[in-house]
């Protein structure tokens, strides 16, 4: 579990991937399409809407998604592809015992055996629910958290193993905040109307999960009102999403002594015997004023209270494994009610997903069987001679941000030496590990899909866990093969591609140099930069946490730093809801420099090809197809929900802000489409952010 500063593009991609191409993606979409172009719209008013205005207006959102675009696109052809190979492997009923084809096909086979699921309703959880009601004391208590943790169930706080931030070499373990069923600790604090409207929806809606349960009404009401009082306890003692920007903030390394004394009234120890880790060493707490209240809670809080909590959290995070009255209650609100979405994905694509990336999914989960999933997907779809045509490419990229930092007026050579000695250090990761996870002690069958999900998580917990006190293994990967994304890891100083993203729309090899460039040129950019963005860079060479930066530099990149926080913080989304400066300053950096240092990398592949700047595609030359290609990665239409829940808890910027606010920014943009002084794409000269 990845807990230092890590950085998902939530886009990505790289270099030549021809085969790929090829096996994957021959109906896939063009990587630039003149028809989605709106040709009513001026570029220099909303480069956004005149890059993808038709594709915008042509593209209703499908019931099942809370938001359409080239992500989407991608993800469904890739979801495809996994649901050949799952399918494949669940009908080789002579596969070996122990193979990836064995525990992929059967893991398949269970989540999709409706009849059987239907038949267990919430029976996989009746011996974990038994040890809940059965607690008698706090000891008890803390032993019951650290069981539940051990399956993935998040109650009241989170413990990992984690690298020590400030000895990149070393694996520690790691307390944080958590124990919260919303998405965000501002939805239990704020009081505005959709706050207040969510919280409302969410008492509903854990009232009907402990109906299901087979409470009674009333009952079912109270103990909702108990998960809505502790959890808003738990979330006024947690850090703000800004908050936990800063590293230097987050990190108090203490012995287990001194962990215990922030817990008088919690039996930790208990809580590590349950997990099998009684020794864990050093450990750093994230948040140490959070667990101050979390022990006073647990010594005030009756202990019916918290069984109550834990049982609902039990439920909460197993409803997607459950019989279809659970899964659809979940969807109602955290689907429906939250995001936007109209209808539940179909069966087979929520079980691909708990394969791949666990219970909870996301970027960086890995409860699942993701690497086997991973296996079984690369060999179908990417073939090992495309890394090296990847890394080509991210060299040229390198090699762009060498030259931007010598050019830098603002930095004084003294630091100008430490971030190229990071800049050289950067590894690169391409399609898939050179080394795959073991899952040999993972035992997996068709009787119980939630049974199968359950263990996966387990075992995922137990592999993490076991990596405390031994050398970090910079061969690991913190996600599948299969995911569309990407990742810079501030600990281990790398960027990583997953074979996932390395396809079309974002790579194409029948398009010119201009719509790569501005596509996963743009991308490898943008993760290079995320090693020098106001996380990054308090990372050295060697992924330390430590001030390699002179007093002087330090100060004008905060000050720099600002004029983007400013420019974001003034941008008005939905209603009233504004862009969060602060959370998504990281992106927004990253997004300029991204651009800044494949613009500069293109202008060399251009001058390298003689007449080639002179040549028009479509009508448009070559700097202005790179423009194009970069805003037309971000097509995307947005449910109003989604915008609303995004805007609060991801420190990414939304889509067309993507696009125009950083072009706004850049000279060479203005140039490239003419765009008159007091445009709309056009910011002052004295306000354009100049970093990277």
């Amino acid at each position: 579990m990845i807990r230092l500063p890590v950085f998902p593009l939530a886009l990505s991609v790289a270099a030549a991937i021809l085969v790929t191409a090829a096996a994957l993606a021959a109906d896939a979409p063009p990587a630039f399409d003149v028809a989605n172009m709106d040709s009513k719209t001026k570029p220099s008013e909303n480069f956004f809407r005149y890059a993808n205005g038709t594709w915008i207006d042509k593209n209703p959102i499908p019931p099942e998604f809370t938001r359409w675009g080239s992500f989407t696109e991608l993800q469904e052809r890739n979801l495809a592809t996994l649901k050949e190979v799952a399918e494949a492997a669940a009908k080789k009923g002579d596969a070996l015992k122990g193979s990836a084809l064995q525990k992929i096909g059967d893991f398949y086979s269970s989540g999709m055996d409706e009849a059987q699921i239907e038949k267990e309703g919430a029976s996989p959880l009746k011996d974990e629910l038994a040890r809940i009601a059965a607690i008698k004391d706090r000891p008890e208590l803390a032993s019951a958290m650290g069981r539940l943790r051990a399956l993935g169930v998040d109650v009241g706080f989170d413990f990992s193993a984690n690298q020590d931030a400030k000895d990149s070499t070393k694996i520690i373990a790691q307390i944080e905040q958590g124990g919260l069923g919303l998405p965000d600790r501002d939805y239990y604090v704020k009081d505005d109307a959709d706050s207040k409207k969510v919280r409302e929806g969410y008492v509903a809606h854990v009232t009907k999960i402990f109906a299901l349960l087979g409470d009674a009404p009333e009952v079912a009401a109270a103990n909702a009102k108990v998960v809505m009082e502790l959890e808003t306890d738990l979330a006024k003692a947690s850090m703000t999403r800004v908050e936990r920007r800063d590293p230097q903030a987050t990190y108090h390394k203490l012995t287990l002594d001194e962990t215990q004394a922030l817990l008088p009234d919690f039996a930790i120890n208990k809580f590590l015997q349950s997990i099998d880790c009684p020794t864990p060493g050093p450990i750093n707490v994230a948040q140490p004023e959070y667990l101050k209240v979390l022990a006073r809670l647990v010594k005030t809080v009756p202990l019916d209270d918290w069984k109550t909590y834990l049982r609902w959290h039990l439920v909460h995070y197993s409803a997607p494994l459950l019989s279809n009255a659970f899964v659809n209650e979940d969807f109602e609100f955290f689907g429906k009610a939250l995001t936007g979405a109209k209808e539940l994905k179909p069966r087979w694509k929520r079980v691909i997903g708990v394969i791949n990336a666990g219970i909870n999914g996301g970027a960086f989960a890995s409860g699942g069987l993701g690497e086997l999933l991973g296996q079984l997907y690369v060999e179908k779809a990417f073939p090992p001679e495309a890394k090296q045509r990847a890394l080509e490419l991210v060299d040229n990229l390198r090699a762009a941000l060498k030259d931007r930092i010598n050019r830098l007026e603002w930095m004084t050579p003294e630091t100008k030496v430490q971030a190229q000695k990071k800049l050289a250090a950067f590894t690169v990761k391409i399609g898939y590990p050179d080394k795959w996870r073991d899952y040999s002690a993972l035992d997996i069958n068709r009787q119980s899909y939630a049974r199968n999900a359950m263990a996966a998580e387990a075992f995922e917990f137990r592999r993490t866990l076991a990596k405390i006190g031994k050398p970090v293994d910079r061969a690991e990967w913190g996600m599948t093969p299969p995911t569309v994304n990407a990742y810079y890891n501030a600990a281990m100083n790398e960027i990583v591609f997953p074979a996932g993203i390395l396809q079309p729309p974002f790579f194409s090899f029948t398009a010119d140099d201009a719509i790569n460039y501005g596509g996963i040129g743009m991308v490898i950019g943008h993760e290079m930069t995320h090693g020098f963005d106001d996380q990054g860079r308090q990372f050295d060479a060697e992924g330390n946490l430590r001030d390699w930066w002179t007093k002087e530099d330090g100060e004008k990149f905060k000050e720099r730093a600002k004029v983007i926080v400013d420019q974001f913080s003034n941008y008005i989304v939905i209603d009233d809801m504004k862009v969060n400066g602060e959370l998504t300053q990281g992106e927004n950096i990253a997004d300029l420099g991204g651009l800044k240092i494949a613009y500069d990398a293109f202008l060399k592949a251009l001058a390298a090809k003689p007449g080639a700047a002179d040549q028009k595609i479509d009508g448009f030359t070559p700097m202005q197809r790179f423009f194009l290609g970069y805003a037309q990665v971000w097509r995307s239409n947005t449910r109003p929900e989604a915008i609303k829940l995004r805007l609060k808890t991801d420190p990414h910027s939304p889509p067309e802000l993507r696009v125009n606010a950083p072009l706004s920014n850049l000279p060479e943009f203005m140039a490239a489409f003419s765009c008159p002084p007091d445009s709309a794409m056009v910011r002052p000269a004295n306000q354009q952010v100049k970093i990277w």
